[in-house]
């Protein structure tokens, strides 16, 4: 691989041990997929955030970096933790997992990371523009930063993401190379769609189509907000591998069809049927009681148009005593959720605003069995997918008007 005089200084440890040992995590990953020179990198999101994924090991490197005079060089942002620390004892998380969070937290803080805590960061103020490069960790975020903000990133682990923040720079290949970045297969959607649960069917649906090629969907409406796509991009990364996708008319490299496809032809055209939802949702939607306890609302975290809108849907209603219902999203959302008063509606109608974290960060099984969770209800694709893995039992999957029904009822209605 090409270096430059800077990065060949970097490689030799002459700006430090920190940048030459994440130079060194660049270069050998920069060969191992055949990349030929070097990007410059402006922003980061470190997917290694959270100490139940990180490990000690983990938190003891990030921590070395730190003590050994790194500094971050991108505008750097991080993934949810393994805790809120303001609700932690209620949400039944042991005081061991707060404290190791809050030394890696702290680690990340002396490197120069905002410590964000989301899985949302666009949503907090780190939003790459159109063609910029970027080193992304987190499959949700990475979708929409490659698809709906146009800026271009890999799918990043922890070290490598932390490599690219130390040195500023990332390996050219993959999402990062115009050609990698066409459309592959066309999907064609002709039927209404709209909201959280029916833009995750969709992405879910496609996403195991898909794999890791690029999808272009034709037919989404104009008025598409911003947290429908956010739902689209999880739930595509979830099924499948997808980094990027595009919607005609929509995303910004996807102006015309043409566009999209850089100017061949798609190598596979689906259309989008009522039958394909009905079994993305079938397949999901795996709960068979009727029994609900745990209802979760805010995967990928929740943006403040949504809080807002759940705060609305609580209105002059009541969470059934023996549920609970977690909102969850970012600090900076929270706060301004205080600000607007939406969160003291959700919290006068029972339900709590969880910040920072979320099931797959969190030792859940273990705070499951502690609180007495029996079930976990969702309009998340991406959640519901998970939470057997994550938590050890089946989800009910559904509108997010339904989950907040079966809220006040504490029954799921199939």
């Amino acid at each position: 691989m090409f270096l430059t005089d800077q990065e060949k200084r970097m490689l030799d440890g002459e700006m430090g041990y920190p940048i030459q040992k994440g130079m060194q995590i660049m270069t050998v990953l920069g060969e191992s997929f055949g990349a030929e020179r070097m990007v410059n990198v402006s922003s980061s999101h470190m997917p290694g955030a959270s100490i139940m994924l990180l490990g000690r090991a983990g938190m003891m490197f990030v921590e070395e970096m730190a003590a050994k005079g790194g500094q971050f060089s991108t505008f750097t942002t991080t993934n949810p933790t393994s805790c809120d620390d303001t609700l932690w004892e209620k949400l039944g998380i042991g005081k061991d997992i707060v404290d190791l969070q809050a030394r890696l937290t702290a680690a990340y803080q002396k490197l120069g990371a905002i410590t964000c805590a989301t899985c949302t960061p666009y949503f907090v103020g780190n939003a790459p523009r159109l063609g910029e490069h970027a080193a992304w960790g987190e499959s949700s975020a990475v979708v929409y930063a490659n698809s709906v903000l146009g800026a271009r990133t890999n799918r990043e682990g922890g070290p490598t993401a932390l490599a690219s923040s130390l040195t500023g720079k990332a390996p050219a290949y993959g999402m990062h190379l115009p050609e990698n970045r066409c459309g592959k297969l066309l999907i064609q959607v002709t039927r209404p769609i709209s909201g959280i649960f029916e833009y995750g069917s969709l992405g879910y649906h496609v996403g195991a189509v898909a794999g890791q090629l690029t999808p272009v969907f034709s037919g989404i409406p104009s008025d598409v907000s911003f947290d429908e796509l956010k739902s689209l991009g999880s739930a595509l990364a979830t099924s499948g591998a997808v980094s990027l996708f595009h919607a005609v008319g929509i995303t910004p490299e996807a102006p015309t069809l043409e566009a999209a496809f850089g100017g061949k032809k798609p190598e596979v055209e689906l259309e989008y049927t009522a039958k394909d939802e009905r079994a993305a949702v079938e397949h999901l939607n795996l709960e068979k009681s009727d029994h609900v306890d745990w209802v979760y609302l805010g995967c990928p975290h929740c943006s403040i148009l949504e809080v807002r809108d759940i705060a609305r849907a609580l209105a002059g209603r009541k969470v059934h005593p023996e549920v609970e219902l977690w909102v969850n999203t970012s600090t900076a959302v929270r706060t301004l959720a205080r600000h607007m008063g939406y969160a003291a509606a959700i919290e006068e109608a029972g339900g709590l605003i969880v910040c920072d974290t979320c099931p797959a960060h969190t030792p859940s099984r273990e705070m499951a069995k502690k609180q007495g969770y029996r079930t976990l209800t969702t309009d998340s694709a991406k959640m519901a997918h998970y939470v057997a893995g994550e938590v050890g039992f089946p989800s009910h999957y559904g509108s997010t008007e339904k989950v907040i029904a079966s809220a006040i009822s504490k029954r799921w209605e199939g």
